[in-house]
């Protein structure tokens, strides 16, 4: 069976070339004679493993020894509030800049265990990111969350909030590692495996140990504590152990491609040739967000009604095109190009793009 050009937005398409090497070393993982996902993670084959994977997450981020890279579970969802019990003192308040449902989702959970306020926000439609004229923050917030990437309307940060000396927090799930970042303007970064750099099962934390320092004296179950993680190199408890697997061989994949200045090339190249096929389609297709704010990571776009949808939808999974429907309460279509979506995808939809919007216009 051939291989199909998979849109989705996760779990999403993973490079072709690691995929085959997991074909290879399947059975016998590091001549130990036993898969990846039957040794211990108490084993030296592991730990070392884990080690190799938190240097390589750092080293393309460009961070030193004053930040800690974790591989939990519980999903990104978890740190919604995971990242407010630690660090949302009583009395205080963070500030939540609120551009797509999960922000909004991670300030619901904050407003749980805390105080929290909107520091600026694009609720009314989420067609695009506050620019610095809107934003405006608490001079004692605990923290600012800001997610840096929207997968269901397909925006994105191009320009980072300036806050300051108050510690920035990012939900990076759908973008991480997707283009060079100022990592260390960032108090802390999570993010969802299984859009960018994996298969499901763990969430990346990099957090500044000065950061973790600070934390608030609260007596909290020991997997909702930092600190436990960091002391036990992710593993107090067993660790995806495949995922992280995984993940390492993305982060060697990438590095191979000439890291994050090379993938932002690759992923600015990619999101163009959709979007031009977007704009030169004469209105046929519309794209759903302000131009400026784009993502490079998930193109949103509707079609003159569901009937016509439906048909693209269709007629685009016969040409191995698949996983394009919009997310349910928005509708239309998202196509989901991630870092191991290669550029020949993107070029077969924007071609049927052009044929479809010729033949149904």
């Amino acid at each position: 069976m051939d291989r199909v050009y998979n849109f989705s937005a996760g779990p999403a398409t993973l490079p072709i070339e690691v995929l085959q090497e997991v074909g290879e070393e399947w059975l016998d993982f590091q001549g130990l004679g036993m898969s990846v996902v039957e040794i211990s993670h108490r084993s030296q084959a592991y730990k070392a493993l884990n080690a190799e994977v938190e240097a390589r997450f750092k080293s393309l981020l460009g961070l030193g020894d004053g930040y800690r890279v974790l591989f939990l579970q519980g999903g990104a969802t978890t740190q919604f509030g995971m990242i407010p019990l630690n660090f949302l003192p009583d009395g205080g308040s963070a500030d939540y800049v609120l551009t797509g449902n999960w922000s909004v989702k991670a300030q619901e959970d904050a407003d749980r265990i805390g105080q929290t306020r909107v520091a600026a926000s694009s609720a009314e439609a989420f067609r695009y990111i506050p620019p610095a004229s809107e934003q405006s923050y608490d001079p004692d917030a605990a923290y600012v969350h800001i997610t840096s990437n929207n997968t269901i309307y397909g925006t994105q940060f191009h320009e980072w909030p300036s806050v300051g000396d108050r510690p920035l927090v990012a939900d990076m799930s759908s973008d991480i590692l997707c283009r060079p970042i100022p990592a260390e303007d960032f108090a802390l970064i999570y993010a969802g495996a299984q859009k960018n750099i994996g298969p499901a099962g763990a969430t990346i934390v990099v957090i500044r140990e000065s950061w973790l320092e600070k934390r608030v004296d609260r007596n909290l179950p020991v997997m909702f504590d930092y600190r436990t993680h960091i002391k036990k190199d992710s593993a107090y408890n067993t660790p995806p152990v495949f995922t992280i697997y995984m993940i390492n061989l993305v982060l060697k994949w990438i590095e191979g491609l000439g890291g994050l200045a090379a993938m932002a090339q690759r992923n600015q190249k990619k999101a163009a040739t959709v979007y031009e096929a977007i704009d030169r389609s004469g209105g046929f297709y519309s794209g759903y967000v302000r131009p400026e704010d784009r993502s490079l990571m998930n193109v949103t776009f509707t079609l003159p009604d569901d009937e016509v949808t439906a048909k693209f939808i269709a007629e685009a999974g016969k040409e191995g095109l698949v996983n394009l429907k919009g997310y349910r309460s928005l509708g239309g279509i998202r196509a989901s190009i991630y870092n191991a979506m290669p550029q020949a995808g993107v070029e077969r939809l924007a071609d049927f793009m052009d044929r479809f919007a010729s033949d149904n216009g």
